[in-house]
């Protein structure tokens, strides 16, 4: 690898001058981008935690990725999504080394889920089971796929749907996987990948197999992850939520079915095992049905508190717990014939052992509660503070720790971000956003809404949006805090002349194909679609959200932290929900301008923001573009 001799060559590469303005079409050199490199690179030196606001168009990428390349260390990239990895390694990356003319051996790595299991593959074929044409069919590709694929990658099978059901049938998770014991251990897809990432220099990863890997490390259960002195973590305001998910126990009906499913495959070829397994399994599959058909009473998702005053739900939740211990009894009995047996016998202790866990445990250091899905539930329970779980993976590391994303700050603060991860005196760079939002951008406020409150609000929202919709023509993104709001809008515009385009109405990705295709479209959504998405170009030149975006009160994780705060002397409302919310309202309102050509119009429904004292923070933290109250500005701005 090429090595960096002075903090100001990764910014000198970036510039007007560097290779990069040569190179790569329609680049721009850009300050804060040159000082985002210069402040990774001196991160990586010295081994600082080093936190970054890049606004939208900054080239957070290449600014990360110079100084890594150039740094002669062993950096580990990290990414909310896969689909961000596989652009960092099969687009930025290669360009970027092509550029700088370096050598580095770089590595893609992701959670098993997302490689071909062989044993597993094996098993499909054999059970012969399939409750669908579809399945049966996707099994016919997978078949023929496996049979031509190096890395195993089901990202590489695009005709089999992400969501197809087949794809848990074929991957392995971590309680299922063989390990050494597997007869196709030699040729795992998952260990081939491992093995690659160990000798690497560069290793790009997801924040969830980042996590697993801290602490396996930690607990001394030996590495996913080679040692690395820099770690890079992009999209980092996901950090919080996905850290969250991660150190929470849960057991799910989901779990348990596919434990059954998984012992009955494993009774093929043991003689007699199904006979003695049979009556177990069907205990522990009925004992799933009873509970789910117990929680239908309940509310979608709250405190475990709720799920023990009801009698019946408690009930339902304890024949479980007997039924998992019916099952480990005789699968113990079995454990000896295969392996296969064993590994199921104990994945059924570890479920058994989580809920008792659960369902006995009521500390203050933790939350306890339930969800319940259409065909399914779990129960969970999650630390109320990350920071010093995610303290200690850090500093077990001895290396540099950079944290970036458009949106970690609040109105420059970045305290919200930091408390959350534990981050004692970070370096921290409010870097802003290269676009000139005072010519590309205009800030709607329409009058005259009722609080969001009002029975009649989303009517009155799309009664004030309907004539920005006709002066944008269509071009809009309609962003939503509640399904429920959603699902009305889209009823009160079937009547609109634009091409409607609706969350759930088809796959995320389909819907964007489809608006960005069909030049004039209106797109509404909710919850995930306030941030990822990524259209440049005039067929999105509007975008509404139609309230604030504070999180759910019926949240029991939330409402747990909630009550620390104020237990601990703050004020939650202040302290947490305000910062949260702020830094979502940025990721929506970052829909609109992608491109230093955009132009488009942000309209922001909610009365509190010039209402309450506190829509000054949530504005401040918006990109400083101009703001109006008045309509015939929005339509001065589409008549330009």
């Amino acid at each position: 690898m090429a090595v960096l001799t002075e903090s100001r060559d990764a910014s000198a590469l970036l510039g007007a001058e560097g290779p990069f303005a040569r190179e790569v079409p329609s680049f721009a050199p850009r300050d804060t981008q040159q000082r985002m490199a210069d402040a990774v690179t001196q991160a990586i030196g010295s081994g600082d935690s080093l936190v970054v606001e890049a606004g939208t168009g900054t080239g957070k990428t290449f600014a990360y990725l110079v100084p890594a390349l150039l740094s002669g260390k062993r950096v580990i990239v990290s990414t909310g999504t896969r689909n961000l990895q596989d652009q960092l390694f099969h687009r930025d990356l290669p360009r970027v080394l092509s550029i700088l003319g370096a050598k580095a051996d770089v590595a893609l790595l992701k959670g098993r889920a997302n490689y071909l299991c062989k044993y597993r593959l094996q098993q499909t074929v054999e059970s012969g089971q399939f409750k669908s044409r579809a399945q049966a069919g996707d099994l016919h590709k997978v078949r023929a796929w496996s049979t031509r694929t190096r890395a195993g990658d089901r990202a590489e099978l695009a005709e089999v749907p992400e969501g197809s059901p087949l794809w848990p049938r074929v991957t392995s998770t971590v309680e299922n996987c063989l390990g050494t014991d597997c007869p196709f251990y030699d040729d795992c897809f998952v260990f081939k990948a491992r093995r690659r990432a160990q000798e690497a220099d560069l290793v790009v990863v997801n924040h969830h197999l980042l996590l697993s890997d801290l602490a396996l490390k930690r607990e001394g259960f030996g590495a996913i992850l080679p040692e690395a002195d820099a770690y890079i973590l992009d999209e980092a305001h996901q950090l919080p939520e996905l850290a969250g998910q991660y150190f929470s126990v849960g057991v799910s009906a989901r779990q348990v079915t596919e434990l059954a499913a998984d012992a009955l495959a494993e009774c093929a070829g043991q003689p007699g095992a199904l006979a003695l397994l049979q009556p177990a399994l069907d205990g522990a599959n009925d004992a799933v049905r009873k509970a789910r058909l117990a929680f239908d009473m309940l509310p979608r998702r709250g405190a475990f508190a709720q799920l023990e005053a009801d009698a019946g739900a408690a009930e339902a939740l304890e024949a479980l717990g007997d039924a998992l211990d019916d099952l480990a009894g005789v699968l113990m009995g079995q454990a000896e014939r295969s392996k296969g047996l064993a590994s199921v016998h104990a994945r059924c202790v570890v479920l058994d052992a989580r809920l008792q866990r659960i369902v006995g445990r009521d500390g203050e250091d933790e939350v306890r509660w339930y969800e319940v899905s259409e065909r399914g539930f779990e129960v969970s329970a999650t630390p109320l503070d990350l920071a010093p779980q995610l303290q200690a993976l850090r500093s077990a590391t001895d290396a540099a720790w950079i944290h970036t994303s458009a949106t970690l700050a609040v109105a420059g603060n970045f305290e919200h971000f930091t408390r959350q991860l534990g981050l004692a005196d970070p370096v921290t760079l409010d870097l802003g956003s290269p676009f000139d939002y005072a010519r590309q951008a205009l800030c709607y406020l329409p009058q005259r809404l009722p609080e969001p409150a009002a029975r009649d609000y989303t009517a009155r929202v799309i009664e004030a949006v309907r004539p920005v919709l006709e002066a944008s023509r269509g071009r809009a993104f309609l962003l939503f805090t509640s399904h429920r709001a959603l699902r009305l809008a889209a009823e009160l515009l079937d009547d609109s002349p634009w091409p409607l385009f609706v969350q759930g109405t088809a796959p995320r990705h389909q819907l964007l194909s489809d608006f960005r295709d069909s030049g004039n479209g209106v797109l509404l959504g909710a919850a995930s679609f306030w941030e990822g998405v990524d259209v440049a170009g005039e067929a999105l030149s509007c975008v509404v959200i139609d309230k604030l975006p504070f999180a759910s009160p019926d949240d029991p994780v939330l409402q747990a932290r909630l009550d620390a705060v104020r237990r601990a002397g703050g004020n939650p409302f202040r302290d947490w929900q305000i910062p949260a919310a702020a830094i979502a309202l940025k990721q929506g309102a970052g829909r609109l301008i992608r491109d230093v050509h955009d132009r488009g119009v942000l309209v922001l429904c909610d009365p509190r923001l010039a209402t309450k004292a506190y829509g000054k923070l949530f504005l401040a933290s918006l990109p400083p573009m101009p703001r109006t109250r008045e309509f015939e500005d929005v339509h001065a701005f589409f008549g330009d």
